[in-house]
């Protein structure tokens, strides 16, 4: 069973627990969500002035603008009963009726509306190209972390909840960006003016108005607290669910094998359950707030009409100016159009919270992604092709020439500033632990002379592939040493030292492309000489040519086209054109069938030859001609030889070779 299934099946246990290391899903996940808000929203700030600057500042123009157009209908109201009394009282005096007037305040308004209209539309254009630039800046900078993060951050968090940051949570700023951000600063512009001109116009109809707002202000708090809360708890169950749905589909064959389709389906209930419960409870809030708000804008509407009618009536409203029954009428008219426009933002921008709670949600998923520590490298020793001239002195060249040597910038000038890529490659009682406090390596020591095939033998879980992955420093050691070629590795730039260790696993990961640029991947530069070379030598060629499009085929789905058999012959093509000096074979042939694992071995034989070679195998008659066999147990090595002096102590090497196990 693979890595990602073993996974599969422990997820209905880590979906009750919680992730062990305490990533998406386990006991931290409560501290997620908007946990400084004002930090995060300045970030994503900075994203937007670093990019678009001068559109931004358009932006704004055309938000006060509309705003200011919108502001202006009150004016007009107020003009236009004074004009309205103009006209009356001339009726009255029968006197000539001048229109004029009147007629210069409509083509006012008008003009002002189409202003306002533009500017609406300038503004919500602009936030649209700015909004998908942003993210696309930011998927850029989130993909460009991920591939410096550590392998140890790939082991600890969930592959689908991962994912889930890149569209739910990148969706939702998205959202908050092109509506949310722009309607907010506008609705806010709007609110400020409305609230000035309110004074201007009548402060004791001001005062009525604040007393109303009292009211809305408790509702907004209790019904928009409640809703920016749940939609909090939904981001974070969306991201939670989509990893469980990833792990499913990737264990999906596991799933069915153990009968564990139930289980499953429990599991995900529970999840989906979660998502139902916080969904509906954030919707539930949020699709009463507007109806409650708008009745609250009615009741104020009507409150205001009946105070200022009244104090219009009885004299005591107080105007700039004459103070004549079309004057006061024209201000509480224009008053009850500037509480409109005053109250309608409030409710505006408490609607806009609950996107912007959730967006900001999503934003510090993203940027917790961002803040992750990269993948440290303090190494200077570097890996260049080289060639012997006629005196045995190594020079450095341009060319690949399957000649590989260390350079040392600290040995500048000195005989031993390149020294030859041997394959000799050491641990001396090395301790390593994942978590710590629990040791999964005890004084481990393996001496790999250059050109060996050195065999790691045992039970699962006894800490085969962590030697190895300590060799690749995907981990770094607790204590003790690993030199390569006398190097201690820590001082060996990381891509250097896995340039130098060609790899074949048993998960086999096939790219969507060709075959022929699936195997290039493990040499860019390759020729399709290379290609063709590397392909014979796996013994992948015949299945190759016989495909429609040979070597053009397209891959898709992992290559799920092909047979597991032939996913596993390409890795071991890929390994054999990156032509490394050093190569690890991780249960390189457990997908491959016996009279395949025969013709495969002599490909392999071929491509060890010259090469220190780390074998990790399961099928024991696959590491019968290793130079060394190591066995392993418990994070120890408790037995070292070769088959013949193994077999001959009858240990556990002859129990795991023969099958012969006691009893208990």
């Amino acid at each position: 069973m693979n890595k990602s299934n073993q996974k599969a099946m422990n997820m209905p246990k880590d979906t009750k627990q919680g992730h062990p290391h305490g990533g998406p899903g386990g006991p931290n996940m409560k501290k997620r969500g908007a946990r400084n808000p004002g930090k995060t929203l300045g970030r994503l700030m900075g994203y937007l002035l670093k990019g678009y600057p001068f559109r931004i500042v358009i932006v704004l123009l055309c938000i006060c603008l509309s705003a200011v157009a919108g502001l202006y209908s009150a004016n007009f109201m107020k003009k236009l009963m004074v004009e309205i009394g103009t006209l009356v009282e001339a009726a009255k005096a029968q006197t000539a009726l001048d229109y004029a007037p009147i007629g210069k305040e409509i083509i006012k308004m008008i003009a002002v509306y189409v202003l306002g209209i533009l500017s609406s539309f300038s503004f919500n254009f602009l936030m649209v190209k700015v909004s998908q630039g942003v993210l696309k800046n930011i998927r850029e900078d989130m993909f460009a972390k991920m591939q410096r993060l550590p392998i140890k951050y790939f082991d600890r968090n969930e592959f689908g909840n991962i994912m889930s940051r890149y569209t739910n949570d990148t969706d939702a700023i998205e959202q908050l960006i092109s509506q949310s951000i722009p309607n907010s600063v506008s609705s806010i512009v709007t609110i400020i003016s409305s609230f000035i001109m309110m004074l201007i116009t009548s402060w004791q109809l001001t005062i009525v108005v604040g007393l109303t707002l009292v009211i809305m202000f408790i509702v907004i708090k209790f019904v928009g607290g409640n809703s920016a809360r749940f939609f909090i708890a939904q981001q974070q169950s969306v991201g939670k669910l989509n990893g469980f749905i990833e792990e499913m589909a990737n264990g999906q064959k596991v799933v069915k094998v153990f009968n564990h389709e139930e289980r499953s389906k429990e599991d995900f209930d529970k999840l989906n359950e979660e998502l139902c419960l916080n969904m509906t409870k954030a919707h539930s809030y949020a699709n009463v707030f507007m109806p409650i708000m708008a009745n609250l804008n009615y009741l104020q509407y009507v409150i205001v009409a009946m105070v200022g009618g009244v104090l219009a009536l009885k004299g005591w409203l107080i105007v700039p100016g004459e103070a004549t029954p079309y004057v006061m009428l024209g201000v509480v008219s224009s008053f009850l159009l500037l509480s409109r426009n005053f109250s309608r933002p409030i409710t505006q921008v408490s609607q806009q919270i609950n996107s912007i709670v959730m967006a900001l949600a999503g934003a510090e998923r993203v940027f917790d992604l961002m803040d992750e520590t990269p993948e440290t490298d303090e190494g200077y020793v570097t890996l260049v092709n080289a060639k012997i001239d006629e005196n045995g002195k190594i020079i450095p060249c341009e060319e690949h020439t399957g000649t590989w040597a260390w350079h040392n910038p600290h040995h500048v000038g000195e005989s031993n500033e390149y020294t030859l890529l041997r394959g000799h490659i050491t641990l001396t009682e090395v301790d390593f632990a994942y978590e710590e406090g629990k040791p999964v390596l005890h004084d481990i020591s393996v001496y790999a002379e250059p050109g060996e095939k050195v065999a790691l033998v045992g039970a699962t879980g006894a800490g085969k592939t962590t030697i190895t992955n300590l060799i690749n420093r995907f981990y770094d050691i607790a204590d003790g040493k690993v030199h390569y070629d006398g190097i201690n590795i820590n001082k060996i730039k990381k891509a250097d030292l896995r340039r130098s260790l060609g790899i074949v696993l048993q998960d086999v990961n096939l790219f969507t492309g060709t075959i022929a640029e699936n195997i290039r991947y493990g040499r860019i530069d390759a020729t399709d000489e290379d290609v063709i070379a590397a392909a014979k030598l796996a013994n992948a060629h015949d299945f190759i040519t016989r495909l429609p499009e040979g070597y053009d085929t397209m891959l898709t789905g992992d290559g799920a086209n092909l047979s597991q058999g032939q996913r596993q012959l390409l890795s071991i093509a890929r390994a054999a054109v990156a032509d490394a000096p050093v190569m690890i074979l991780d249960e390189a042939t457990s997908s491959i069938d016996t009279r395949t694992e025969l013709l495969v071995e002599r490909g392999m034989h071929k491509l060890m030859e010259g090469r220190t070679v780390f074998v990790i195998a399961h099928r024991l008659s696959t590491v019968r001609n290793s130079d060394v066999i190591m066995v392993m147990e418990n994070g120890r090595i408790i037995e070292r030889g070769n088959h013949e002096s193994l077999i001959a102590k009858q240990g556990k090497y002859y129990q795991l070779y023969t099958g012969a196990f006691e009893l208990e």
